[in-house]
Order: C-alpha cells, then structure tokens, then sequence
C-alpha cells in the first residue's frame, strides 16, 4: 500500500502563492494516478488536481491557470505549485492516488468525483484576503 506524506501548507494573503509536496512511498511503480483534494469545513471534497503516470495534468475549472501539479517519478514526490491564492481556497489539501484507474479518461472521472483510492493526512491551506 503506498503512503502518502503532505507538507507545505500554511497561512498566506489573497494573492500569494504555496508550493504543497506529497512523499510516496511503498509500490508506486503502479500507480497510474495521483492528485490532490481539498475540504473546508461544511464542504464537500473537490478534486483539484490530478497527474496520470504519463504526466498528463488534469485540473478543475476552479483552479485552472493558477495551480501547476508536477511530479518527480526518481524522487516519488508529487507537488502542487499554487499561485494567486484566493481565501476561497483556504481548505484541508490531501494528497490522493487511485491504482484501479489505467487511462487519463479514467483519472479525469476520479478527479471529478474526487474519489481517490488512498489518500494522505492533509495539510492545511489557509489564505486571509
């Protein structure tokens, strides 16, 4: 089973930027996708970001030309690169993969629903405007 491990969160003004990484470890030779999520309190999940082991990047509308999601294969290290914050982001962000999933179609469908396999503790994300 692989093992997420989050950090970079924090505290920023509207406008600012953070940089979230994700350390995996255990078999992630066959993990085809990883993202993130993220919750606020009261919220429903939402899928943010989502990588396929090919290194097509998927995003939602909502963060679309300000977040980046990049991954290092050697290093098994998954990042969320976050600019022009908006305290409307201000959420727990996890760190998430999905093995069940083999084609970008299928990635895309799991970041839509937010419905990742395994994810991590989180790390929180709050923006003041």
């Amino acid at each position: 089973q692989v093992h997420l491990v989050e950090s970079g969160g924090g505290s920023v003004q509207s406008g600012g930027s953070l940089r979230l990484s994700c350390v995996a470890s255990g078999y992630t030779h066959s993990t085809y996708c990883m993202g993130w999520f993220r919750q606020a309190p009261g919220k429903e999940r939402e899928g943010v970001a989502a990588i396929d082991k090919d290194g097509s990047a998927i995003y939602a509308d909502s963060v679309k030309g300000r977040f980046t999601i990049s991954q290092d294969n050697a290093e098994d290290t998954l990042y969320l690169q976050m600019n022009s914050l908006k305290p409307e982001d201000t959420a727990m962000y996890y760190c998430a993969e999905d093995r069940t999933v083999f084609t970008g179609e299928e990635c895309a469908h799991v970041l839509a629903l937010a419905d990742f396999g395994d994810w991590g503790q989180g790390t929180q994300v709050t923006v003041s405007s």
